[in-house]
């Protein structure tokens, strides 16, 4: 009987502890993410919490936005440069970041086919001698008859194959830089000058003494810095805000101090899968500092924008996101999220389609009224 009285103690014992466990983890967890949108305050709350109500207001708002971009050279600033016939460097004294002036001998190539060249020109000019000298002649007996029509056409044609071969060569003879105007067998040469196009400095250099270059190989990379621009990174919702004609000031990580003025002067519309696009910039004066490919931080001025402001602790941030509290006719304030935008001073511009210039806010301490809404829902 003691037993059977015993084993029931022990198993309700067991049934107890075992509820009193599975009703502690059913205890509902305070999850802020759910807290209530609404606060109510007596007026004495009101006036102890230091809460001021009143209305937003529409300000001209002006600031700048800062963005990330580089130095870049247009297309047609950056000339890569190769020679139209293979050749072996003989000569150079180049090195990047060098200046160089449009038409300076950047180096010297050699090779057997431009002796080949200039001779078969010389050559030519020879044989066009004859030739026009014998179309000549037998232009003079075809009238009289004393030749044959087919003869003098073939001495017509002989000329004129050697006038055009003539041409020809003078054209390639100027693509090595040789005047063939000013070619005789005294001046032949077995090398060649490479003349820079462009004024500007090397960028990179891809030439060694005595190494053999191909018609494909690059041999310098040139930059005319005259049109240096910088290239900024803006992402979609700061597009509308930028204009062509917008002041910036651009500087580089190494020297922060130093700022280059620049001016917009394009805005690509073409967004890339980030959403963000480019706008491009001239510099008001050109720095020998600034070279293409340096990372450069800028600020562009935005022009003045009437926008909704309203003081800036009347925005509260919680979970990532902004709030305004709005005050109803009962007296209660509810949350209301809102997209922050400028910060001018202590004047946040703010947008929400549910708040106009009518829209009663509280623009004083509303961080209290958070606390309150986050302490309501712990205790409850």
């Amino acid at each position: 009987m003691k037993q059977s009285i015993l084993s029931c103690v022990v198993a309700f014992l067991l049934t107890a502890c075992g509820g009193k466990k599975e009703e502690k983890e059913n205890v509902p967890k305070t999850d802020f993410s759910e807290i209530s949108q609404t606060v109510s305050l007596s007026v004495q709350q009101r006036s102890s919490a230091g809460i001021e109500v009143g209305l937003p207001q529409y300000e001209n708002i002006s600031n700048t936005i800062a963005l990330q971009g580089m130095v870049d050279a247009p297309p047609q600033n950056t000339v890569k440069l190769s020679f139209p016939l293979g050749g072996y460097i003989r000569s150079t004294n180049l090195l990047p970041g060098k200046s160089v002036k449009k038409g300076q001998v950047l180096a010297y190539i050699e090779d057997m086919q431009f002796i080949q060249l200039q001779q078969d020109y010389l050559t030519a000019k020879t044989n066009f001698a004859f030739y026009e000298k014998e179309y000549e002649r037998q232009r003079y007996l075809n009238s009289s008859k004393a030749s044959s029509d087919k003869v003098f056409q073939q001495a017509k044609a002989d000329m004129d194959k050697e006038n055009i071969l003539i041409s020809s060569l003078a054209e390639k003879l100027k693509l090595l830089g040789i005047d063939p105007n000013n070619l005789t067998p005294g001046n032949i040469r077995k090398e060649v000058p490479v003349l820079s196009p462009i004024n500007g400095f090397v960028s990179k250099i891809n030439i060694s003494i005595g190494k053999y270059t191909s018609p494909t190989d690059i041999l310098f990379e040139l930059i005319d810095p005259s049109d240096l621009h910088l290239s900024l990174k803006v992402f979609e919702k700061d597009l509308p805000k930028i204009a062509v004609g917008e002041k910036v000031y651009a500087w580089s990580n190494n020297n922060p101090e130093k700022k280059y003025a620049a001016k917009v002067f394009l805005i690509n519309r073409t967004f890339d899968e980030n959403r963000s696009t480019e706008i491009h910039c001239h510099f008001d004066k050109y720095a020998a500092e600034l070279v293409p490919g340096m990372f450069m931080n800028g600020d562009v001025a935005v022009q003045d924008v009437k926008s909704l402001v309203v003081p800036e602790e009347a925005v509260v941030r919680w979970a990532n996101k902004h709030y305004v509290f709005v005050e109803k006719e009962n007296g209660d304030f509810t949350m209301t999220e809102v997209i922050p935008g400028v910060l001018n001073g202590a004047r946040q511009q703010i947008e929400s389609k549910n708040i106009t210039t009518d829209t009663k806010l509280v623009l004083k301490n509303a961080f209290s009224l958070l606390m309150k809404l986050m302490n309501a829902e712990e205790e409850g």
